[in-house]
């Protein structure tokens, strides 16, 4: 289904190609992965360049606040933006226009047009904000096109995917980037120093998840309620993990000394979408009498090469205030954000037996926070996103290793994938791929950690 170059997509037909490739992501098996080992891209770096000439693909609510967070970047060039609407493609074009920056090409034929973007000689990176599905298609084009790739989590749907992510970066030599802001939230980075310190001990067990009410969201008929609830129709697991999972892993070393090594993951029933169409729409209406396949609560059990354990949850269809959990347990301490404000317990500084606000330990507060705090004010989610943004640039500009990299990105999506296999196979453990092919042991710098 590509449509036609001549004729502009509608968000219908947009949605019916997106089904149509869950639908064969989810069915199909994929190609054997091939036997000869690539170069690998662990601590690869790019030459460095002075401008990061970008083409942006998928300006809806997400894209659009990253376009803003970069145009506040120095070094930073927005040269071309994709987006099947055409309106939103004009009102990014008028946004960098106003930045002082020269008018940046439309691409608006279609789905597909984002080919004809990455196909461009004047670009760097192509980043991309568009619903789930497309991720990894609109990555893959801009490596073999030459181009460095950015996306938004996750980065995968399915296991094949995330090969062919891994397999596209180390045969083009270029970055694959997975833009998991909540590794860049205050509370986290303070997490991750005191743990770089030695402050909680060796780490043992970690809790982390996405728990964040969506019911009228899917039901909104606009934005992320035109595609996302599709997935709960089909899908069965963690289809949301990388927001809680990220940070955890970078404070467990995975693919830096240690991995994943295999998963068990149950879901229960399903029943707040329908209860809440029920309640909204009425109890015969087509919402409410729609199957879905998404069990409310999905709980996975996570299990390491050095024996840590990571309990990861799922529920964006039951009342509740947002939640990521992130709970960090070591042999000295424990980390805990929520509920809101974070404390922690360390053994020997802590009173006896009771918490104390992590706002105690603000000289452990990570150097990037006090370096760009100012800078990221009045940026999405308390100003993650523009950290998170302002550290890709960095990284190509100084010609460093990005702080998340193209197995970073793999290893935390294909939990999504093994989840859905290990609840279909009655909660079985299933293992991980070793996307790093065994590198993983080799330890090297979290480079977020670099002041």
């Amino acid at each position: 289904m590509t449509g036609s170059p001549e004729k502009p997509w509608g968000r219908r037909e947009f949605i019916a190609a997106g089904a149509a490739g869950l639908i064969r992501g989810m069915t199909a098996v994929g190609p054997a992965r091939a036997a000869a080992r690539r170069e690998s891209m662990m601590e690869y770096h790019a030459p460095p360049m002075e401008v990061v000439r970008i083409g942006y693909v998928g300006v809806g609510g997400m894209g659009s606040a990253h376009v803003r967070n970069l145009l506040r970047i120095e070094g930073v060039e927005i040269r071309a933006v994709c987006d099947i609407v055409e309106e939103k493609v004009a009102r990014v074009q008028q946004w960098v226009v106003e930045a002082g920056q020269r008018k940046p090409e439309g691409y608006s034929r279609g789905p597909w047009d984002f080919k004809r973007l990455c196909e461009r000689d004047d670009l760097d990176l192509v980043y991309n904000a568009t619903p789930w599905e497309w991720h990894v298609p609109i990555c893959l084009a801009a490596m073999e096109a030459g181009k460095h790739a950015a996306t938004e989590v996750p980065a995968a749907v399915t296991l094949d995917e995330c090969w062919q992510l891994v397999e596209t970066a180390e045969k083009t030599r270029r970055h694959c980037v997975m833009m998991e802001n909540c590794c860049y939230d205050r509370d986290e980075m303070l997490c991750l120093n005191l743990v770089h310190k030695g402050m909680l001990g060796e780490i043992l067990h970690a809790e982390a998840g996405y728990l964040h009410d969506l019911r009228a969201l899917k039901f909104s008929g606009e934005g992320e309620g035109l595609w996302r609830t599709a997935h709960s129709i089909r899908r069965n697991g963690n289809l949301y993990p990388t927001h809680g999972l990220g940070p955890v892993s970078q404070c467990m070393e995975i693919n830096r000394g240690d991995r994943f090594t295999h998963l068990v993951s149950m879901s229960s029933k399903s029943a707040g979408l329908n209860l809440y169409a029920a309640a909204k729409f009425g109890a015969e209406d087509p919402r409410a009498r729609q199957r879905y396949a998404l069990g409310d609560i999905n709980v996975s059990l996570i299990h390491t090469a050095r024996g840590r354990i990571i309990t990861l949850y799922h529920d964006c269809s039951s009342p509740r205030p947002y939640s990521r959990i992130h709970i960090v347990q070591g042999t000295a301490g424990i980390f805990q954000k929520y509920p809101l404000p974070a404390r922690l317990y360390i053994e020997g500084k802590s009173p006896a037996d009771r918490w104390e606000e992590a706002s105690r330990y603000a000289q452990f507060t990570h150097p990037i926070w006090k370096q760009l705090e100012e800078k990221s004010k009045g940026a999405g989610h308390g100003g993650m996103d523009f950290i998170e943004d302002f550290r890709l640039i960095e990284a190509l500009r100084r010609g460093r290793p990005t702080d998340q990299d193209v197995y970073d990105a793999a290893a935390w999506s294909a939990v999504s994938a093994l989840s859905e296999r290990s609840v279909a196979a009655g909660s079985k453990p299933v293992e991980f791929p070793d996307f790093t092919r065994g590198a993983w042991q080799t330890p090297r710098r979290l480079h977020v950690m670099d002041e």
